[in-house]
């Protein structure tokens, strides 16, 4: 190891780390809890709607896509508050490119909910073949 060199992090460190800044990414943000709520709406649904191994993959991938977008959302806003004011006039449009990351990634989820539960609503009251 050469003098400029930093000595590599162990995994568990990183882990810990990445765990920790989920933390404080759901703590720090409140639209944390409509998330959450409707995660765990849709994962309820899924569990009792018995969803097929590709319906409840395309649940949680949204899901982890709706939570993912939130945190980098959550990351910019930090990172913005700690700007002065002058940087934050520049780049204050980056806040409301975020914010509209995570509202692309809801509407995408909302859709994709709408077509894997409506369709197992619809066979469930025998109005499609299953």
């Amino acid at each position: 190891m050469t003098p400029t060199t930093k000595p590599r992090r162990p995994w568990r460190d990183k882990f810990r780390e990445a765990a920790r800044g989920v933390k404080l990414g759901v703590r720090g943000h409140s639209s944390f809890s409509v998330h959450f709520f409707f995660a765990a709406l849709a994962l309820a649904a899924a569990a009792v709607l018995q969803l097929d191994a590709w319906e409840w993959c395309a649940v949680l991938l949204c899901v982890g896509g709706v939570v993912t977008a939130e945190l980098v959302n959550s990351a910019i806003e930090t990172l913005f508050h700690g700007l002065d004011e002058d940087s934050k006039t520049r780049i204050a449009g980056c806040l409301d490119i975020a914010a509209g990351a995570v509202l692309v990634a809801g509407l995408t989820a909302a859709t994709v909910g709408t077509v894997v539960f409506g369709r197992k609503l619809l066979i469930l009251c025998h109005k499609l073949p299953a």
